[in-house]
């Protein structure tokens, strides 16, 4: 097994790895104090190039932190109701079929690009040092994910995906449908369960940030991945259920 695959394979605990690193970011703790966030960080640059004064420009850096979760989680829950949770959730690659209905009609990775949306929102909680290792290890994560499935699709779809690709961009969104309606139905329930972590994480920033309080969000963060992970305990059991 290659080492893509492998990475593929245990993606789960490589992202969850890679958040924790930067959270935890030891090159900015060597000193013994405890780092800023990025979030202080950002405002104070913004602050002293005279840009914005440091009350508005902690707002501007949080303004712009939700929208961007805001944008991965609706991009995500889009992604999921076409795909299906029980897809998204799998540890294998299903390439059954391929799936050119909703977002998938102009990026062909929603789910990745929404991730990534997520972890730039993710990172001003961080310290800087943190946050410039989780975005770029995340990003670089993802072109291995995508190396991978595109290479597995290939193998299992052949010309129906060799022409998908040829007509839909990888990362970055068309403004308009580059392929006509499959008539797939978008199954919302599934797509709201399946993204349950990253609205929780909309919900903390949109209600919590005007404390300004660091420690409080990330305390938000981590009660919306334990509910997410809940949930799919709760569920998981029904869909294994012989029909």
């Amino acid at each position: 097994m290659k080492f893509a695959d492998i990475i593929f394979r245990f993606r789960r605990w490589v992202l969850v790895s890679i958040y924790f690193l930067g959270f935890w970011a030891p090159l900015d703790r060597m000193d013994g104090a405890h780092p800023e966030s990025t979030w202080l960080f950002l405002a104070g640059v913004l602050a002293r190039a005279r840009v914005l004064p440091i009350a508005y420009s902690s707002i501007a850096v949080m303004g712009v932190a939700i929208l961007l979760a805001i944008l991965a989680a609706i991009l995500r829950t889009w992604g999921t109701a076409y795909l299906g949770r029980e897809v998204v959730l799998d540890r294998e690659l299903h390439g059954e079929r391929v799936v050119a209905d909703g977002p998938f009609r102009y990026v062909r990775n929603p789910l990745y690009v929404g991730l990534w949306q997520h972890t730039l929102a993710l990172s001003i909680l961080m310290p800087p040092g943190g946050a410039l290792f989780s975005v770029a290890a995340i990003a670089l994560a993802i072109v291995v994910f995508v190396h991978v499935e595109e290479n597995r699709l290939t193998a299992q779809s052949g010309e129906d995906y060799l022409a998908y690709r040829r007509k839909v961009p990888r990362f970055f969104c068309s403004l308009l449908p580059r392929i006509p309606a499959g008539g797939q139905r978008a199954r919302w329930g599934q797509g709201f369960l399946g993204e349950i972590y990253p609205w929780g994480v909309c919900i903390t920033y949109i209600a919590f940030a005007s404390r300004y309080n660091v420690t409080l969000l990330e305390q938000g963060v981590l009660i919306s991945l334990g509910i997410s992970v809940m949930v799919r305990g709760m569920l998981r059991p029904v869909e294994l259920a012989p029909q």
